[in-house]
């Protein structure tokens, strides 16, 4: 049997430019490597922003392939999402930018695409995840599918001319253009696209954000069968889920950094959605029997988060459906905004216990009859 591909997304760690960013994997990646993967080549979840990109691709890619070689590691993704900077100032709705709408975006990605396609190993699809198309807007279809339709292009040509197999894994996250499953599905069927684009087409499957959709993993596998959308990696996350009594539990988690949406079921089933935590906090008047999710990366291996609970159900259920070659990544970026009660450890090790909690529940799912 083949090995599971597991990683971690270096989205959790600082840095903007390629110098910052190559620093923190020699810091983290051997320890993590050590703990989880000493015998074995281990995956790194790379996320490169806009500028590390360009100052790799100008100088140090060659340093870093022997890098690699010489740690025992390889590159099987790209996080393209954040284009710029992520960490330490106020980064909100400003996270999508620029969006699909955008010349940027698209050139982005086909540099990343193009760095990847250096990295992959043979014989092994690739991806890079996307943001899902943009902060939900006024978007002309006609340009953010022309962006899309150039990329894909790239991405079928890469695959025409050197063999490598990459994936754009768009991203679908509440309070975007494509929130759901289904969003992403009926994107690619409007796109109406040839065959071997239709091939360079995926999904990253952030288990946080489909959980807070409600989704149910049995419902948005079948969905993405139907409809020949690949699953370009699994981004195995948790969000917060709360009662309508645990406003003030909640309100810990109402940091400046990061948006963290909230989709509330109410008790006749239907789904309220705010775009950030305070304004849910402030504005929503429901009864109790509501159920909050809000969209925060806690460790998955966090079954509750202080008072609160958290949707590693979802992963849990989701695991046994997948193949074994899938791409498999926690991603837990908002780690350094946590509140200080739930990072009692150091980063490196909660990596390392992110990961082996997920090794252990994929060993226990292919162990059995």
């Amino acid at each position: 049997m083949n090995s599971r591909i597991i990683t971690y997304c270096s989205n959790i760690h600082p840095g903007e430019s390629w110098e910052e960013t190559f620093k923190a994997l020699q810091e983290h990646v051997p320890k993590v490597k050590q703990a989880v993967s000493p015998d074995a080549r281990f995956p790194i979840g790379l996320r490169l922003s806009a500028r590390a990109a360009r100052e790799l691709l100008a100088a140090g890619r060659a340093s870093f392939a022997s890098w690699l070689r010489e740690e025992g590691c390889y590159v099987p993704t790209i996080n393209g999402f954040v284009y710029g900077a992520f960490h330490g100032e106020a980064v909100k709705q400003k996270v999508y930018l620029p969006d699909w709408h955008s010349r940027e975006r698209a050139e982005y990605t086909n540099l990343l695409a193009d760095l990847l396609a250096e990295w992959l190993p043979a014989g092994m699809t690739g991806s890079i995840s996307t943001v899902p198309i943009g902060f939900k807007a006024i978007l002309s279809p006609a340009e953010y599918r022309t962006r899309v339709l150039q990329v894909l292009t790239h991405l079928d040509s890469l695959k025409e001319e050197t063999g490598v197999d990459i994936v754009l894994a768009l991203e679908p996250e509440p309070a975007c253009v494509l929130e759901t499953t289904a969003d992403l599905v009926r994107f690619v069927e409007e796109m109406d696209l040839p065959a071997p684009l239709r091939e360079r087409v995926g999904i990253c499957l952030d288990c946080c954000h489909l959980a807070q959709q409600f989704e149910e993993p049995e419902s948005a596998l079948s969905l993405l069968a139907d409809s020949g959308i690949r699953l370009g990696k699994v981004q195995v996350s948790s969000a917060l889920s709360a009662g309508h009594g645990d406003r003030a539990a909640l309100s810990s988690f109402a940091e400046p950094c990061y948006l963290h949406q909230v989709v509330i079921r109410c008790r006749d089933g239907t789904l309220i959605r705010y775009n950030d935590l305070p304004a849910a906090l402030e504005q929503h008047r429901g009864e109790g029997g509501d159920e909050w999710r809000c969209h925060f990366h806690v460790p998955v291996f966090l079954q509750e988060a202080g008072s609160l609970g958290t949707t590693r159900g979802f992963a849990e259920k989701l695991l046994p459906l997948l193949d074994r070659d899938v791409l498999l990544e926690v991603e837990t970026y908002s780690w350094g905004v946590l509140p200080p009660q739930l990072r009692s450890e150091d980063l490196s090790s909660s990596i390392i216990r992110e990961i082996q909690w997920l090794q252990g529940s994929v060993n226990a799912t292919d162990c059995r009859p």
